[in-house]
Formats: C-alpha cells, sequence, structure tokens
C-alpha cells in the first residue's frame, strides 16, 4: 500500500463519512422522535401533567437512553423539527472521525517505544475506518440513536485515557457513557486496564458521576425504576432464539445477565492481557443475548473491531473489522431466512470472543501491562537501522526524523 500523509488519510475518511452521509441522510432519522421528545420532557414538561423532568422514566419507560442523551438532544429543540434532526446527524457523523483520531492517537501511545512503524499504524486506521464509517452512518443518520453515539464517543475517549495512565479521566469518561447509554456498563472493565493503584480513584470519578446523573430521577420518582422492565419482542432472527429463549418479549434475566455477561467477559480480557478486546466483547455480550437484531446494533461491534484492530493486533489489514462489517451488516440483505441470520449473529460472537481471549498475541503482559522492550525490528518494520558493514556505529538516531514522538503521533 503506497505511503500515505497524515492530511490525506484524514482527507480520505473524512470524503468517505461526507458520501455515505449524503447517501443516507435524506432517509435518516428513524428513531430520532425519541431523543426529541426526551429532550423536550427533560427541561420542561410540554403537557403541564407532571409527566417530565425527574418524573421522565416514571412515565415514558418506552425512553431507553440515558439523561446525558437527553439533555444534548435538548439542545436542537429550538430548531425546527427537521433543522434539528439534520444538525444533530451532523454532529454525530463528526463524531464517527472523531473516534478513529482517538483510536489512532491511542494506538500509536500504546506502541511508544516498541518501534512500531507510523505509516502502517496509519493505513492500518484507515483501512479499518473505512469498515467502520458505514455502520457508524446507520447508528447517528439513519437511526439518530445519539444515545449510542454519545456512549460509543465517551467509550472512545476512556480507552485513549487508559493509554495515557489518567486514572481520572477514564472514570469520568466511563461515567459519561453510561450517563449516555445504560449498556454501556459493559465497558467498565476498562478501569481494570489501569494500574492498580489507580483503580480506586477512577472507579470513585465513575460512580460520583453516574450517580450525579442517575439518582434525581430515582429519589424524586420510586416508579423510575419501571425503566428497567421495559420489554421489547424477541425477534425470530435474534441469537437468542437459537440459544433456547423463545419467549416472545424480553425475558426479566436478560438485561442483567447481558451486563453480568460483558463484565466478565471485559474483565477476562484485561486479566488476559487483551484490554483493548473489552469493547468489543460488551457488544458482543449485547448482541447475543439481546431479544432485537437492529442494525446499529452492529456500530458499537465495529467500534470493538476498530479498538482490537489497532491496538490489540499487529496486523496491517485489520480482518475484524471487516469481517464485522460483511458477517454482521452484509448478512442482512443477503440471507433471507430469519434463523440463519440468528445463527450468524451467534457464530460471530462465539468465533470472535474465543479469538481475542485465547487466540496467542505478541507481547502480552501481565493484566492488561504491556512490557515495553527497546525499539528493535518488529513485524511493523525496523525501527531503525544498525550500524552499516564497514562504517562505525553512528549511535542512536537523532532529531526529528528519528524521533518520531517528539511530536504529535503519526498516527490519525
Amino acid at each position: 500500500m503506497p505511503a500515505i500523509s497524515q492530511r490525506m488519510h484524514l482527507i480520505l475518511l473524512t470524503a468517505w463519512t461526507v458520501l455515505w452521509f449524503v447517501l443516507v441522510e435524506p432517509h435518516g432519522g428513524f428513531s430520532w422522535h425519541y431523543l426529541r421528545a426526551g429532550g423536550q420532557l427533560i427541561y420542561q414538561d410540554p403537557s403541564g401533567n407532571g409527566t417530565g423532568g425527574l418524573n421522565l422514566y416514571a412515565h415514558h419507560p418506552e425512553l431507553q437512553m440515558g439523561p446525558l442523551s437527553f439533555l444534548t438532544a435538548g439542545l436542537f429543540n429550538p430548531f425546527p423539527e427537521a433543522t434539528g434532526q439534520f444538525l444533530a446527524a451532523a454532529l454525530m457523523s463528526l463524531l464517527g472521525l472523531v473516534i478513529l483520531v482517538l483510536a489512532g492517537r491511542s494506538a500509536a501511545y500504546h506502541f511508544l517505544g516498541t518501534g512500531t512503524n507510523h505509516q502502517r499504524l496509519r493505513q492500518r486506521v484507515l483501512i479499518a475506518g473505512l469498515a467502520f464509517i458505514p455502520m457508524w452512518i446507520e447508528v447517528a443518520v439513519r437511526f439518530g440513536h445519539l444515545d449510542d453515539v454519545l456512549a460509543l464517543f465517551f467509550t472512545a475517549l476512556a480507552v485513549r485515557a487508559v493509554t495515557r495512565g489518567d486514572a481520572a479521566l477514564t472514570g469520568v469518561c466511563l461515567a459519561l457513557a453510561m450517563d449516555s447509554k445504560p449498556t454501556a456498563l459493559a465497558f467498565l472493565p476498562l478501569l481494570l486496564a489501569l494500574p492498580r493503584e489507580k483503580w480506586l480513584r477512577a472507579g470513585l470519578w465513575c460512580a460520583g458521576l453516574v450517580a450525579v446523573a442517575w439518582l434525581p430521577f430515582f429519589v424524586g420518582d420510586s416508579q423510575s425504576f419501571a425503566a428497567a422492565q421495559f420489554a421489547i419482542p424477541n425477534q425470530p432472527a435474534s441469537a437468542l432464539r437459537w440459544l433456547g429463549v423463545g419467549d416472545p418479549k424480553t425475558p426479566g434475566w436478560d438485561r442483567p445477565a447481558q451486563a453480568a455477561l460483558g463484565l466478565v467477559l471485559g474483565a477476562l480480557a484485561v486479566w488476559r492481557g487483551r484490554w483493548a478486546a473489552v469493547v468489543l466483547l460488551g457488544a458482543n455480550a449485547r448482541i447475543v443475548l439481546d431479544p432485537s437484531v437492529y442494525t446499529y446494533y452492529t456500530a458499537s461491534v465495529l467500534l470493538g473491531t476498530l479498538l482490537w484492530d489497532v491496538i490489540g493486533q499487529r496486523r496491517l489489514v485489520p480482518w475484524w473489522s471487516w469481517l464485522g462489517l460483511l458477517v454482521l451488516y452484509g448478512s442482512v440483505f443477503a440471507v433471507p431466512d430469519d434463523a440463519a441470520r440468528g445463527l450468524i449473529r451467534l457464530a460471530f460472537v462465539a468465533v470472535s470472543t474465543a479469538y481475542v481471549l485465547l487466540w496467542p498475541v505478541r507481547e502480552r503482559g501481565r493484566r492488561g501491562r504491556r512490557r515495553r522492550r527497546p525499539p528493535a525490528r518488529t513485524d511493523e518494520g525496523p525501527a531503525h537501522r544498525g550500524p552499516q558493514e564497514g562504517r562505525p556505529d553512528p549511535g542512536p538516531p537523532t532529531g526529528p526524523a528519528a524521533t518520531p514522538w517528539a511530536g504529535p503521533p503519526a498516527a490519525p
């Protein structure tokens, strides 16, 4: 693959995003009315009957988004409905590009001092990004699910904080993700990827901000707990059907089981030294146990494969990002049988989970801590050339060209 500059890298990803936005936006906003309604209710009660404000979840359990999502959605309410939806879709699309930048920066910092070839890393992010963007537009534009968008965006910020060892910021970002959408609870094991002495600080920040966002609703109206019992139909194409669950609606144990499975798998990944797989495993737990099969669910899986492909592995071709896109999204159009699509979803979860947890990965450290080693020849290419035959060793290379980390990382 020819060398590309950082500017060209961003131009290509931006053009790809704009293309998908233009194609999807005229028919988008399928679920935006939920966010718009919640944004109106959380700031004021249009009907004046006390069903808004802190009574929101008690009277509208169908609004399954977090309070931060409604607070953000309410910022678009002063605009005409069509204009507000368009502006929100544009903002959410932009956040997809920001996530790719964050993923690249996180990978660059994670591999600091390992002799990683920046050009190959940039190419890896570009190839993975080409798979990620179509699914991001699906959740951001076609469905307009601001809650998923914010939850995944703050999770990407949390990953960036983890690579920098920033405990407070990691806790804050994971809390904001859960304040945007409760299913982000499955990404909580990212806290364990920090050094052990930082766990308490990160955990306190996370718990504190979650309490600030959610407790007022439950204290203000005890009926808010009804939102946790809201059930949706169990679709014939769900993986849940293949697991033997034939209930017509969401079983009472299903949501707690989703969260528990995601937490257990994420903690196991950190213990195995594969913390970059936490988001993928949390997303897998959701789609394998969720009774519905909305295509926007795949966006969280694609964020997980993106992080695994650029941080958890060093291959130039990010196979898992493209497998996720083709298998989970492509099967919706290529496989007409509901049961077959459910089996495909179950198979993807089983295979990808087994791979990231069990397949040998080079340079795995203990409990998620990577071992640093001096720059050397790696599968990314040589970090620097050694002494040439017949010439004295000039010593370590110096100058900006030989110290790529002196300035901004070359990844996106």
